[in-house]
């Protein structure tokens, strides 16, 4: 008689009877007006009305006055255009393109971590990728993208991290996300105002950020 005992069996999610899954609907109380993201979408369209009412997006000198991403003028002291940067758009379509994802993303992700997290996730991501592009480009370089990278991996993060509390009823949010960086990569490699390099230490930075924060949903969950 073998002394061997049977390995016990992991019981997952998938294997549950329908309505017996004991993870919580992500989505469920969501805001469809999130008060940053409304914020941080509405200063974007402003600063863009204004560069378009100065002629900033005429010249080169134009945006680059007008307080875009350039090496020299950071290393000269100018260390605002690494936030200044991130809230001005080199056109319609990238101005469009990333208010749209931020709206769908940032709605996710202030829905996790609140005002003040998502905050702190959104300008760490934007400084992020200043920096890694003023360390690699010399500029000029203007984008939300960066920080939108950013709050994309935040929300990434706290959905694999905490995959055993939660579940994401629509998942056709991941192709819309895929497409907007395939985009946003590819104007990076044609607009040259638009650096990849900025997206990708925005990527680090919000993936970083999520890391390090609690998500605020797990404790008013718990409180319920």
């Amino acid at each position: 008689m073998s002394d061997e005992r049977e390995k016990p069996i992991v019981i997952r999610s998938d294997m549950l009877a329908p309505g017996t899954d004991p993870r919580v609907d992500f989505e469920r109380g969501m805001r469809i007006a999130p008060p940053l993201v409304l914020a941080l979408i509405t200063a974007n369209v402003a600063l863009f009305g204004w560069e378009l009412a100065t002629g900033a997006l005429a010249s080169r000198d134009g945006i680059v006055e007008a307080g875009a991403l350039v090496r020299d003028r950071v290393l000269a002291g100018e260390w605002w255009r690494l936030e200044s940067a991130t809230f001005l758009h080199a056109g319609w379509d990238h101005l469009l393109g990333n208010c749209l994802v931020l709206y769908v993303v940032g709605m996710a992700c202030e829905h996790a971590f609140g005002f003040v997290r998502t905050a702190i996730v959104y300008f760490t991501s934007g400084l992020a990728g200043s920096l890694l592009s003023g360390a690699l480009s010399p500029g000029p370089s203007v984008g939300a993208s960066g920080a939108i990278f950013g709050v994309v991996a935040a929300v990434v993060v706290v959905l694999y991290r905490h995959q055993g509390r939660f579940y994401l009823r629509d998942k056709r949010i991941g192709f819309v996300l895929l497409v907007w960086a395939a985009y946003q990569i590819s104007t990076g490699l044609l607009n040259p105002y638009i650096d990849n390099y900025g997206h990708l230490g925005g990527l680090a930075g919000g993936g970083s950020a999520a890391l390090l924060l609690e998500p605020s949903l797990l404790s008013r969950r718990s409180r319920h």
